[in-house]
């Protein structure tokens, strides 16, 4: 018997081929038209790179993006530090001690502060994490939106920048200077947003709620601050902690003469703009800053990025560079400065790195 075949007829075999096109066409429409809009809405246009909407692509952030919503974090921060100091409501409480045994504060400016300024940086940038010296309780969540604006000032000295979200930290200060908060002194409180790439401080925001002046700087990109260009090396300033002026004004006389102006101050935030070209009555000028005790990355990574910025340096008392990721805690004190030979300033210095242990 002749072996049986199954033939299909004309009409058949039109029918096969129509199905399987239109699995092909349900599987790689949806891939082919994404890649299309994709490339339309990715054409660049005049003036830069931007990318669609103003946002990077998934995966990455725009770092002038992340530096103009730091900036208005900190404005925003700012204000309801303020609204808390001058309404009188600051319901200040103790929320521990510091290794010096002296009592750290906790107001309601701290924590309106936190608030605003967190979900403002989460909803602008959900993929990115962010660090703050208050805990945010999920209780208060609030929808705290940016309209992605990019700032004149901005536009025109930073081009965009693109890196992945998770090389990124942002570190929060909701309120720098807290104790000086609760005792009226205005003039050292700051608010500040620091961003962290690789754990290196690349862009660096600090903000005076009672003047309403903002100084932000990015390395390699701009800022709009300038560093001092001089300072006087027969009597050197120096500014610290106003709790830790004690410890260092022995040894920095030793070190840099009798001449030498010690100039106790509150908040790293005030101590760093110090050391700049500021315009601020109430603001103090300084030639070095100098810390000697344990202090959390987010009191100072935003000066940090500033100096880097502008060519200047801060690093632990031993010269060593501070890494913005891990730990929340910086160990080994601290010695800033702009203009200044700043290895030398450290080989100058060889018993303050013992103190910051204390």
């Amino acid at each position: 018997m002749a072996p049986m075949g199954i033939r299909l007829s004309p009409l058949g075999m039109a029918v096969f081929c129509l199905l399987g096109l239109g699995v092909l066409y349900h599987l790689y429409s949806g891939f082919l038209a994404g890649r299309f809009a994709f490339f339309m809405l990715s054409e660049p246009v005049a003036g830069g790179p931007e990318f669609p909407h103003g946002s990077a692509p998934a995966g990455s952030v725009d770092l002038r993006e992340l530096l103009a919503v730091s900036v208005l974090a900190a404005v925003r921060g700012g204000q309801e530090v303020k609204r808390v100091r001058e309404g009188n409501v600051l319901n200040a409480k103790a929320k521990g001690k510091t290794r010096e045994g002296a009592e750290e504060q906790l107001t309601s400016g701290d924590l309106l502060s936190n608030r605003r300024m967190f979900y403002l940086l989460k909803g602008a940038f959900p993929a990115v994490q962010i660090n703050s010296e208050e805990r945010v309780d999920t209780a208060d969540q609030e929808t705290v939106s940016w309209d992605r604006t990019i700032p004149e000032d901005i536009k025109q000295k930073i081009q965009p920048k693109e890196v992945p979200a998770e090389s990124v930290t942002v570190w929060i200060d909701p309120l720098d200077a807290t104790q000086e908060y609760t005792e009226d002194l205005r003039q050292y409180v700051t608010t500040m947003v620091c961003v962290a790439v690789n754990g290196k401080p690349v862009i660096g925001v600090i903000h005076k709620p009672f003047s309403s002046y903002t100084a932000w700087a990015m390395v390699d990109g701009g800022s709009n601050v300038k560093a001092r260009s001089s300072y006087n090396e027969k009597t050197p300033r120096i500014i610290v902690s106003r709790s830790h002026a004690g410890k260092v004004e022995q040894v920095a006389r030793q070190t840099f003469g009798n001449k030498t102006v010690i100039i106790p101050a509150g908040g790293a935030g005030y101590k760093v703009l110090a050391l700049l070209d500021v315009a601020e009555k109430n603001q103090e000028k300084a030639d070095v800053y100098i810390h000697v005790t344990y202090i959390k990355k987010w009191d100072i990574c935003a000066g940090n990025a500033v100096l880097r910025a502008l060519g200047g340096h801060m690093t632990t008392l031993t010269g060593e560079e501070i890494s913005y990721t891990g730990s929340d805690g910086n160990e080994g004190g601290l010695i800033a400065s702009i203009n200044m030979n700043h290895k030398a300033l450290i080989e100058k210095l060889p018993d303050l790195e013992k103190t910051s242990h204390k």
